[in-house]
């Protein structure tokens, strides 16, 4: 099975941080990256640039409307996200709590979908 682990982040909590903590946690990443690799689990993910870089695009009557920015102030938003394969949802929850990220705001875990709707 293929998941979808969405890392959330919030720059105050992050900034608020010892540098040596960050870095620990920055090592801590790969270092986990890199397991996962050797296993066969990583299929690879990214880092997100700032949410105030990003465009909201929705559509009404055929009409395109576009905002700057997430369309709702949040103190939490999505900063990443990681795609592995694994055997289980519960080993996909173990991997998101072993993330650094999950000691400081949260990772949502959720399966991937093939276009018939079903979970990949």
């Amino acid at each position: 099975m293929k998941y979808m682990l969405m890392i959330y982040n919030n720059p105050a909590i992050w900034e608020a941080l010892p540098e040596q903590e960050r870095e620990s946690a920055m090592a801590e990443a790969g270092a986990l990256m890199a397991e996962l690799e050797s296993t066969g689990e990583w299929i690879g993910g990214e880092a997100l640039a700032d949410p105030s870089t990003s465009r909201t695009v929705r559509v009404r009557e055929g009409v395109p409307a576009v905002t700057d920015g997430p369309y709702l102030e949040a103190k939490e938003h999505l900063a990443g996200y990681c795609l592995v394969e694994c055997e289980s949802l519960e080993r996909a929850t173990e991997i998101a709590a072993r993330w650094p990220d999950a000691r400081y705001t949260g990772m949502e875990v959720r399966p991937l979908m093939n276009g018939a709707g079903m979970e990949m």
